[in-house]
């Protein structure tokens, strides 16, 4: 139980506030925001994009354009399968992505190559990036933009906590729908 509140504990608010202020923009500008992660991670950035395509674009009366590159099985394995698995999510970048979007990774590691290769992508294409990493930090870290790492290296206690700051950033447009304006 301490363990589980030390790791929510570690999340830092001024980060969160910045990528709440990186959903703005992305917003404001129709960006298209991509999420991505392997494992549990997978499920956060699948959840993640739910909350945010369909809850707080419902309160704030304008639509975020998420979409969460784990949820196209098919797809994935395509790219798995004719070129490697490290390809499942900068494949789909590349089909979908402009500059200026904004990209978030999930990982625990931080050291995932799909993930990894993804994000180099994403920032040498001129989009914004930013990564949720445990205490490891990883490749992840040192690319993106802007990193969150959770004080921790137990895969359970940092799935929890960067799905803690997911929801985060989606009830601040719950909540405080004015802020997309």
């Amino acid at each position: 139980m301490r363990a589980q509140r030390a790791a929510h504990d570690s999340i830092p608010a001024e980060a969160v506030a910045e990528l709440i202020g990186k959903m703005k923009q992305a917003l404001k500008e129709d960006r298209q925001i991509f999420v991505f992660g392997n494992g549990g991670s997978a499920s956060n950035a699948s959840h993640f994009a739910t909350d945010l395509g369909k809850g707080a674009s419902s309160r704030v009366g304008k639509n975020f354009r998420v979409l969460s590159l784990n949820d196209n099985v098919s797809w994935m394995t395509a790219l798995a399968n004719d070129h490697a698995y490290e390809d499942v999510f900068v494949g789909q970048l590349k089909n979908y992505a402009r500059p200026g979007d904004f990209v978030l990774g999930i990982s625990v590691s931080g050291n995932s190559p799909n993930c990894v290769k993804a994000m180099e992508w994403a920032k040498q294409n001129g989009l914004q990036t930013a990564a949720l990493v445990g205490a490891k930090r990883g490749r992840m870290a040192e690319i993106a933009h802007q990193s969150i790492v959770i004080a921790d290296t137990h895969y359970g206690r940092v799935e929890d906590a960067q799905m803690s700051i997911c929801h985060l950033l989606c009830y601040a447009f719950i909540e405080h729908p004015e802020w997309a304006k």
